[in-house]
């Protein structure tokens, strides 16, 4: 951790000055010393902020975390807690005067505890072998709740004979019946629901509220501590129908449970109001489409008169908060590759509060934010920017400001890349397309650089004007970077998102090759020095972008989709992607899935290809990459492939896996560039 320095680390920090090394390229190394604020909230009276401050430990390759504490004028900054473990999801209770948090401090097992802040003591409440995971107040600050993973016993029916005293057989075969049975990230899935509890804040034995075969969203107290809302799919077989759930209530003495919404489409995150009379809540009518606008809902708290509020925005609502006098909410949203902060009236009408929100995407520039709002109409929000991860911002209905700076010492003496933002027309049709371009540290407008363009996963996701360890990592190499938001990236409304509709990757493809046309034109950029790298959706367009055309020099396809007919059938939550992203399984539809899979015209590929991804990613599982693989080697086309141990589909959940991946990805491009 940065702020923990030994004698020997100031010597020599203090002998780089001497000697003007102050205002050199990033190195990779640096990646371990970079910091970002996350999950920041703000005391109920406004008063105080307690944030998770992140960093790495370079010696044990571990991401780790602590809380930090901060008066909302920026002033008595200072750790809550320290050590080399992960401390996060600080909660206040109503009151202002405890809070509690998770941390794996003890032995490493995940455990939840109150910390009381006039004393700042600490006591485990639960000491279970599953972790909870969305925890909530009781509005006497008497009771939590939360929901946890409550596994079951999976019978087999393959039963095998006892076998001799003394004898080493292999473990039993392992049965499976469930459709989802691994989960990136995770694994393969043990069986079980996630089910609500309740738990006094003095600890004790954690009450289950719920024990059906149906997973159980976060809870939420009524204002008389007697019912709990929670969003849930009931409906059987809930595995065909994903996205239908419903917003319930419990009642906590006896567990009775009312549904409150029964429209087709998802119905989650309600949020009580003030007075506990309303519940406010996101969701959609389901339409089958691959993008849909979450909108914002308000009914009465027993399901009665819901109401849409938010028909008229054409963003995403994301994470709701009551104002104070339930007159309003705040929410944020993406708009145009920015994170904003706002508010929205009863009758729609939507009024900003602050800009700049995102920085928890640090390999990659994605918009990812988070904040949090008091009862004072005050605010605590991860603040990001092209030139540095989150930072802590708070702000008032009037201003905003920034309070940390989280990682000025590592950039006092290292040089970034120049961010500008850049819109042109798609050739196809001259839909108005948003990027970015990164030039390199000490850049030369008369000088020739090599170019990588970088493309986003999701497809349904933006980039945005914050940071990226990675684009930086490039720009300091030497590149040109560009990085955009073409057709079917979200934060530009539902025509946008969707003009990719059972058409990905296609016209895409299109807007991508404006962009280049339109960075080559600035005349900085050597056009014999392209090339063009993307991860998850961004793996998609670049093996589809080499099978289209020749004009890179060379190609990383880093955790991609290479056949479609392949991957329904074989990513986690299989049930959702031939549906919504195809419409039809791949036998009632087998042209569709070859149309748009990039191992379709691999005959076409000469450009030198490399594949990346993690070994145990389930998302977009390694036998993708395996597959291009082999079908540009029986091609002939130069081609290597990197595969990540360990890793799941984000790949960085090591920091040296993020630094293994930008290596690969340079040493790639560095093997076919052309040096003057």
């Amino acid at each position: 951790m940065k702020y923990f320095l030994t004698t020997l680390t100031l010597v020599l920090t203090m002998t780089t000055a001497v000697y003007g090394q102050l205002h050199t390229n990033l190195e990779l190394l640096d990646i371990f010393n970079m910091e970002f604020v996350s999950d920041p909230q703000i005391s109920p009276d406004g008063s105080k902020i307690i944030y998770v401050r992140n960093f790495k430990d370079v010696m044990t390759d571990k991401n780790l975390s602590n809380l930090w504490m901060v008066n909302f004028d920026g002033s008595n900054n200072r750790p809550l807690t320290t050590g080399n473990h992960n401390d996060s999801y600080p909660r206040w209770s109503h009151d202002g005067e405890k809070i509690i948090y998770k941390s794996n401090r003890a032995d490493g097992k995940t455990k939840l505890y109150v910390m009381w802040m006039d004393t700042q003591k600490s006591i485990a409440l639960t000491n279970s072998p599953e972790t909870p995971k969305q925890v909530a107040w009781s509005y006497d600050d008497q009771s939590l709740a939360f929901n946890m993973f409550v596994p079951k016993k999976h019978e087999s029916i393959v039963k095998l004979p006892s076998k001799p005293e003394g004898a080493e057989w292999n473990t039993p075969p392992i049965y499976i019946d469930d459709m989802n049975y691994r989960g990136d990230g995770q694994g393969y899935l043990k069986s079980g629901n996630t089910q609500l509890f309740t738990l006094s804040v003095e600890g004790g034995t954690p009450r289950q509220l719920t024990f059906s075969a149906f997973d159980h969203g976060a809870p939420v107290w009524s204002k008389d501590n007697t019912l709990l809302y929670f969003s849930a799919n009931f409906h059987e077989p809930e595995e065909m129908e994903p996205l239908d759930g419903e917003i319930h209530q419990i009642t906590v003495d006896q567990g009775k449970i009312t549904p409150l919404t029964d429209r087709y489409g998802p119905d989650n995150d309600p949020v009580l109001s003030p007075d506990g009379q309303k519940i406010a809540y996101l969701g959609f009518d389901d339409t089958y489409q691959g993008y849909q606008i979450t909108n914002l809902y308000i009914m009465d708290a027993d399901g009665s008169n819901s109401e849409l509020i938010s028909g008229d925005f054409d963003r995403d609502v994301q994470n709701i908060a009551w104002r104070d006098n339930g007159k309003g909410l705040y929410f944020q949203y993406d708009n145009q590759g920015a994170t904003k902060l706002a508010y929205i009236t009863m009758t729609g009408e939507v009024s900003d509060i602050a800009e700049g929100l995102g920085g928890l995407s640090l390999g990659r520039p994605y918009n990812s934010a988070s904040f949090t709002a008091s009862n004072t109409n005050q605010f605590a929000y991860t603040l990001g920017g092209t030139d540095h991860p989150a930072d802590l911002g708070a702000a008032d209905l009037k201003s905003s400001k920034r309070l940390t700076s989280l990682n000025d010492d590592l950039f006092s003496f290292r040089n970034l890349g120049k961010v500008e933002e850049l819109w042109w027309e798609s050739s196809y049709d001259q839909k108005k397309i948003q990027g970015w371009v990164v030039t390199p540290p000490n850049f030369d407008p008369d000088k020739k650089y090599p170019m990588i363009l970088e493309i986003h996963g999701g497809p349904f996701t933006s980039y945005g004007s914050v940071y990226s360890a990675e684009i930086q990592a490039y720009a300091a190499a030497g590149y040109v970077v560009l990085y955009a938001n073409p057709r079917g990236s979200t934060s530009y409304g539902a025509e946008f998102g969707n003009s990719i509709h059972h058409d990905y990757p296609n016209h895409d493809y299109d807007d991508l090759m404006s962009g280049v046309d339109a960075v080559i034109k600035k005349g900085f950029v050597d056009e014999e020095n392209l090339f063009v790298t993307g991860g998850s959706g961004g793996g998609v367009l670049t093996a589809w972008i080499v099978g289209k055309t020749d004009r890179f020099k060379a190609a990383v396809v880093a955790k991609p989709v290479i056949n479609w007919y392949s991957f329904v059938l074989y990513a986690d939550g299989v049930q959702f992607f031939s549906k919504y992203w195809f419409g039809k399984k791949p036998w009632e539809d087998p042209e569709s899935y070859l149309k748009r899979s990039p191992l379709t015209y691999v005959a076409n590929i000469t450009t030198p290809t490399m594949l990346l991804t993690g070994e145990e990613d389930f998302r977009t599982p390694i036998a993708e990459s395996e597959q291009f693989y082999a079908a540009l080697k029986l091609e002939n086309v130069e081609t290597a492939m990197v595969r990540i141990p360990g890793a799941s589909h984000g790949i960085a959940n090591r920091p040296s896996n993020l630094v293994a991946k930008i290596a690969s990805v340079l040493a790639w491009f560095d093997k076919y560039k052309d040096t003057p």
